[in-house]
């Protein structure tokens, strides 16, 4: 079934499952690595109408998620690039430290040509920041956000609760039913979003529950606020049933998704897929047992690495034969050899929504299938 979900509550959530790995493994940060860019990069790039930043560094950069580097954007401003909008032209040079790649935008306008500039009355035009090009496709991401949530306590016992349906005789109810709930606010406004308990999210390192999950069922409309008010499902992913929990609609936060490496070393496991999946792909959304507290923010980016099982040295043996006794009995055996597999990359993932001790990811370039046990460091 194909998700439908509002922007102003893309938030994110997912189960746990534990996944062990040692962590002593993990390779040092690569944000230093040099630039390098794609076989056929051009000198400039005339930007179109529905390109994203994305796309336009894939143009120049063989790691495209690495945009902000070649544009020279330092922390502050990557949370904040510049504009960048159609017909605006995309330069390549090498000014950057010590000649390293640089993007520059070309937005011309100037008289040209020497010789006397007559000056007249002009009509300022500014451009909307709406127009200008965003950080990663829309589409890409969007369709795929889910607003459930994760406390830090189980059950949510202080949010409103559903306790009936208008149709008492029916179990289940969904979009455009209406229901009775308890201690909804008139102060949060009249649109609510409908959650439902879940399981406790256990670490994969120590078995320590970081949070409890509280799935997302849908939104809600109030139609009469009172000691037992009525509200109407405007949507509904799954059905809703009598004791499920209300949550008001919190404001909209638009946020420019940008794509970097973690300021730290993060060397971590994703530990649930959202709906359960065993296999995974692109843009499947993950949970990873690291959040902000680990230094996880949005818009990371981390490469997915597989563990791959010993396998079978066939070679013949040349180690001395053992022998093992049972009882009265004494058998001489060579024992069988494995090999250690290093472990093999897998894919990107992207960072979209964080919490203190887990975060949520969509799957970027993935090369095989993904596993809830594979591991997360930088890319």
């Amino acid at each position: 079934m194909r998700q439908h979900f509002s922007t102003r509550v893309a938030l994110a959530a997912a189960t746990l499952v534990a996944a062990c790995l040692l962590a002593s493994a993990a390779p040092p940060v690569r944000a230093a690595d040099p630039l390098v860019l794609a076989d056929d990069a051009p000198s400039s790039y005339t930007v179109q109408k529905g390109d994203t930043l994305w796309a336009i560094s894939g143009r120049f950069l063989r790691d495209p998620w690495r945009w902000p580097e070649i544009w020279g954007l330092n922390k502050s401003q990557i949370r904040d690039p510049h504009w960048i909008y159609p017909g605006d032209v995309v330069v390549l040079d090498h000014l950057g430290p010590n000649g390293a790649p640089h993007l520059s935008i070309s937005r011309g306008g100037g008289a040209g040509g020497g010789g006397t500039v007559r000056l007249s009355p002009q009509a300022r035009v500014e451009r909307l920041a709406s127009d200008a090009i965003p950080s990663i496709p829309p589409g890409d991401l969007e369709p795929y956000l889910t607003p459930a949530l994760v406390t830090a306590k189980p059950g949510m016992p202080a949010s409103a609760e559903i306790v009936a349906g208008r149709d008492r005789n029916r179990i289940v109810r969904g979009q455009n039913d209406r229901v009775y709930a308890v201690g909804l606010d008139p102060k949060q406004g009249d649109q609510w979003l409908i959650y439902r308990p879940g399981k406790a999210l256990i670490s994969g390192d120590d078995g320590k529950v970081l949070g409890f999950e509280n799935r997302f069922i849908g939104h809600a409309r109030v139609e009469r606020f009172a000691d037992v008010s009525t509200l109407l499902i405007t949507e509904s992913d799954q059905e809703v049933f009598v004791g499920d929990r209300l949550v008001p609609v919190p404001p909209e936060t638009l946020i420019n998704f940008v794509p970097h490496a973690p300021d730290k070393a993060i060397d971590g496991h994703i530990i649930a897929s959202y709906g359960n999946a065993s296999e995974l792909g692109r843009g499947a959304i993950v949970t990873i047992d690291r959040g902000t507290h680990d230094g996880i923010d949005v818009g990371a980016v981390l490469a997915i690495y597989h563990t791959v099982a010993p396998i079978h040295d066939p070679r013949p043996n040349t180690d001395a034969p053992q022998l093992l006794r049972f009882l009265d009995q004494t058998t001489v055996f060579v024992p069988d050899k494995y090999l250690d597999v290093p472990e093999e990359r897998t894919g990107l993932m992207f960072v979209f929504r964080t919490f203190d001790n887990v975060s949520y990811a969509i799957l970027l370039n993935t090369t095989d299938p993904i596993l809830v046990g594979d591991r997360v460091r930088q890319p």
